[in-house]
């Protein structure tokens, strides 16, 4: 099976696949807005057909301006964050980026642009990603001779495009503050608390909590249909869903699908650890597979090709992690 399209584009833009795009994928639509609790809004992300995806972005009404966490990847996504600012009349005073991954922080450039005062605050995973031989500098090696092949459809090609103006101005990616470490932080004169995990997703990635609302905001922590495993230490990642679940919020917000009750991360924490436990056994990986769409059933409501997309995408991480030892080759070993 060849790699999950939407996984390849979630994190360096790029369609590796031997079949090309079709020319007239649409693009997506603003995004939907949603008031969670006072001062607080979800700006959903979406998933187009054979585009890459947008990550959610949360936005938070603080005394110093508007918190931003996650800026999207299309600019459809970052014009919509964009436009919310301009119809409060608010300066976005600060982008949190939960992770590198580039659905989550291809915005922060256009929104520094247009709010030059706004504040880049995230971990230094993306410096390893960035580094000559990371993840993404590897990507963009692969992804410049793309741009030559006239087979290349006209949708795969604007998103090579857009992943590599992202890897053009890099600098955009890297933080202005720098967060090493789980404390209280204040972003635009807002207090939140503020986790880092060791290794997770990707090397450390950062989640929240804001007491005022009960809103947790927690990354790609959570996705769906599966989790995405190409740059993770799923054992420390199952760790920090254990602390994800024990931490006192009323509804979480995933990096992919809908907000969530605690007993729902619930679910999705005992279904991940199944996974993870099967990966490392001796099942066939649809065995592995079948538990992972059984143990989410909840959320996919029976529909059948949900549930298709699911196995199917749940059966090849199986065989990505099996070949490194039950973890992302990009994992770091400590």
């Amino acid at each position: 099976m060849g790699k999950p399209a939407s996984v390849l584009v979630l994190l360096a833009g790029l369609l590796i696949q031997t079949a090309s795009a079709s020319a007239s994928a649409p693009a997506a639509a603003a995004p939907s807005t949603e008031q969670l609790a006072p001062g607080v809004h979800l700006l959903r992300g979406s998933f187009v057909p054979d585009r890459g995806p947008d990550g959610n972005t949360v936005i938070f009404d603080a005394p110093e301006g508007l918190v931003v966490i996650d800026t999207g990847r299309h600019a459809w996504h970052s014009d919509a964050i964009l436009a919310f600012a301009s119809a409060r009349d608010r300066p976005i005073a600060a982008i949190v980026n939960t992770h590198w991954h580039l659905d989550h922080s291809s915005g922060n450039g256009r929104l520094k642009a247009a709010h030059p005062g706004a504040r880049v605050y995230t971990t230094r995973a993306v410096d390893r990603v960035l580094a000559a031989d990371g993840f993404l500098a590897k990507n963009l090696e692969a992804a410049r001779p793309m741009l030559d092949d006239p087979e290349l459809g006209d949708v795969r090609r604007e998103e090579v495009e857009i992943f590599i103006a992202t890897m053009d101005e890099q600098d955009q990616l890297l933080p202005d503050v720098v967060i090493e470490r789980s404390g209280e932080l204040k972003f635009a004169g807002k207090t939140f608390d503020v986790r880092v995990t060791d290794r997770a997703v990707t090397d450390a990635d950062l989640w929240l909590i804001d007491a005022a609302s009960g809103i947790a905001v927690i990354g790609d922590l959570v996705t769906f249909p599966v989790p995405f495993f190409e740059t993770a230490c799923p054992v420390q990642w199952r760790s920090a869903l254990d602390q994800v679940r024990a931490a006192p919020f009323e509804r979480a917000i995933p990096g992919h699908g809908e907000p969530m009750t605690p007993e729902q991360v619930g679910v999705y924490r005992d279904a991940f650890s199944a996974f993870i436990d099967c990966v490392h056994s001796d099942a066939e990986a649809n065995v592995c597979a079948t538990g992972w769409g059984d143990g989410i059933d909840s959320f996919t409501a029976g529909d059948g090709s949900k549930r298709d997309s699911v196995l199917r995408n749940a059966g090849y991480y199986v065989g990505m992690l099996r070949e490194d030892g039950g973890k992302s080759g990009y994992c770091l070993a400590r």
